[in-house]
This record gives structure tokens, sequence and C-alpha cells, in this order.
């Protein structure tokens, strides 16, 4: 029984490596969670596999958990044999976990090994360099930068979060508030200012009015 060994990659990481020993009798279900064994991730999240060129543009479609609107249009994990995927001896496979929260890595077979060892269960972490980046959740719904949430009390309306804000989104921000975002309250400071001045005339006014019974 012949022995692939993957190298896996992160696309945006590139210190954090993995690299898995597998049958190539075993699927392709097998290789998806044997990966995040080794990266500590949920594995039952919607996922595929893409067989790839050198270059890592993505061809057929080998999905785990498949939405409805593409599930005739893939094959699943669960029936698919690596080796019925292997097309050459560097083969590489473009991989993205969870789409709805995505990591995109790349999966290359490095080496063939003819024979398997008796003393190993397959599949098997051969090397394993870098932690892989953290995934917050929360028990309803996924938890974006902790850092955005950190102010917002259980319950409450976080607005930052709710519209996917990012930092770079700051710019905008400040511009749409120069633009009239904030004009409302603009106009209740411009009515204060007139009301201190209306006052100040009306004293001065009276005064005129004392001035002239005075006269008289």
């Amino acid at each position: 029984m012949a022995i692939y060994k993957f190298r896996i990659t992160f696309e945006d990481y590139d210190d954090v490596v993995r690299e898995i020993d597998i049958k190539s009798n075993q699927t392709f279900e097998d290789l998806h969670k044997a990966i995040h064994r080794s990266t500590g991730y949920n594995a039952e999240k919607s996922s595929s596999f893409y067989v790839s060129t050198d270059n890592w543009l993505k061809g057929d479609e080998i999905a785990y958990l498949p939405s409805e609107r593409k599930k005739d249009r893939v094959v699943l994990m669960e029936n698919s044999k690596l080796s019925g995927f292997i097309e050459d001896p560097h083969q590489k496979f473009y991989y993205i976990y969870n789409f709805d929260r995505p990591y995109d890595f790349h999966v290359e077979l490095v080496k063939i090994i003819l024979d398997a060892d008796p003393n190993i269960e397959y599949p098997f972490l051969a090397k394993s360099t870098g932690e892989a980046p953290k995934i917050f959740e929360s028990s309803n719904a996924p938890v974006a930068d902790p850092g955005l949430a950190a102010g917002a009390a259980a319950g409450e309306f976080d607005f930052l979060n709710e519209m996917n804000f990012v930092p770079e989104d700051t710019d905008e921000l400040e511009a749409m508030g120069d633009m009239g975002i904030n004009e409302e309250e603009r106009d209740e400071d411009e009515e204060n200012e007139e009301d201190e001045f209306g006052d100040e005339f009306s004293d001065n006014d009276n005064y005129d009015d004392d001035s002239h019974k005075d006269d008289y």
C-alpha cells in the first residue's frame, strides 16, 4: 500500500506548515479531518479541495458538507479516494476550509512512499511547524475580532461588528461625517448659539428701555 506525504500550508501564513502521511486508498475526508486534528479547528465545516495546476488554479471540486446549491455539481470527500485524483508526482490541491469564514490552504504531494509502516496509524502527522491562527466562535454565531467586541455588553447591538467594520473603514466614516451624517448635531449646536446671542440682545433692549425712562 503506497503512502502519500502531503505538505499543507496556509496561503496567508507561510510559517505554518504541516506534513501528513496518508494511505493512497484513504479519502479526502480522512485528509480533511487529519489537517484539522493538527490545526485544532472544527472539521465539521463546509470545505472543499480543488484539483489544481502548478499555479494553484482551481479545477474539479471535492466537497465536504456542500451547500444545497452545489450538491449536484461536486463529488463528495467521503466518496473520493486520494489515488483517484493523483495525476502527477507533485499533485497540488487548493483547499478552502469553512466557506462561512474561510481559510485558504495549499496542499502538495511531496513524496510517495511505496510501503506503509505497520507500526503507524494513518493518517499520520509527520511534521508540524508554526501555530495555526486562532478562530473565535460563540455558541450562536461566529465572533469577529474580539478586540472590536470587547466594549459591547452581552445582548447589546454591536454596530461595528454588525456592519463588518474593519480598521480601514475609519477614514470613510470620518468622510461621511464631514459630508453631513452628523448634520443634525451641528444644527442643534447652531440653534444653541443663536439662543445665546438672542438672550444677549434681549438684555441690551431692556437696558435701552430703562435708559429712556430716566430721560423722561
